[in-house]
């Protein structure tokens, strides 16, 4: 069973493009579960113009952050494969073949994108080349190149990243460090994505030169290998 996990919040300008391209899939997926933020322009009728019952709608959450915003969707999932997708960007027909095939040997795969603007355009034929995806730890702690709109995990992936940190910023770098440790991780050179970059992105511009001060990026690094160790520990328990 594949499910795809969407947050949403004021993107009635792209949703249409990126539901269209998730439920016409080559493979096709089982459901749709998408949590709103409470949006207060036409996300919510667009979404429930479509008579698709693979669609679960969550509406009034008041999360006001897409990252606890996709783990309330993520907690709503019953697949036994689970892919992250962003409420503006566009996925490419084969995507979910392309990635279930990787996903028998791997838990957690991350494909490449193309970075497109508004009208579709691409602006970089590789997101991985422009910031040097890659596994490894230590690599993605200091620089992270985990992308959420491009990830995939089995079940098994769940059981470690949820319930996520309060403090974490970025979901797609908590759920990436923890997969360095817990799984096998395989990342797909082929652009599966068109990854939108525009004036409205809810979710962080990863490879953007990061406005955040050195004293932030400092407390956030500490936080979240903080909690990566309190997670550690309390897997390490569950063993014994």
């Amino acid at each position: 069973m594949i499910s795809v996990c969407l947050p949403t919040y004021n993107g009635e300008k792209f949703i249409q493009q990126q539901l269209d391209s998730i439920l016409n899939q080559s493979v096709a997926i089982n459901e749709l579960i998408i949590s709103d933020d409470s949006s207060t322009d036409r996300t919510i009728e667009i979404i429930k113009s479509y008579t698709d019952n693979r669609i679960t709608l969550i509406e009034n959450q008041k999360f006001s952050s897409p990252v606890f915003n996709l783990e309330n969707a993520l907690k709503q999932a019953k697949g036994d494969y689970i892919f992250l997708a962003d409420q503006d960007d566009i996925w490419y027909p084969n995507k979910v073949k392309i990635v279930l095939e990787h996903l028998e040997n791997h838990n957690l795969v991350v494909s490449d994108c193309k970075l497109i603007d508004k009208d579709n355009t691409i602006l970089v034929g590789s997101f991985y080349k422009l910031i040097n995806s890659g596994q490894g730890f230590f690599k993605n702690f200091i620089k992270n190149t985990y992308l959420g709109c491009c990830m995939a995990f089995d079940r098994s992936v769940l059981e470690y990243v949820l319930p996520f940190p309060k403090s974490i910023a970025i979901h797609d770098h908590w759920i990436g460090l923890n997969a360095e440790l817990f799984s096998s991780i395989y990342f797909c050179d082929e652009q599966l994505v068109g990854y939108r970059k525009h004036e409205n992105n809810q979710t962080p511009f990863t490879g953007g030169v990061s406005k955040n001060s050195f004293i932030y990026k400092l407390i956030y690094r500490v936080e979240m290998l903080m909690a990566i160790v309190m997670n550690v520990i309390k897997k390490l328990k569950l063993k014994t």
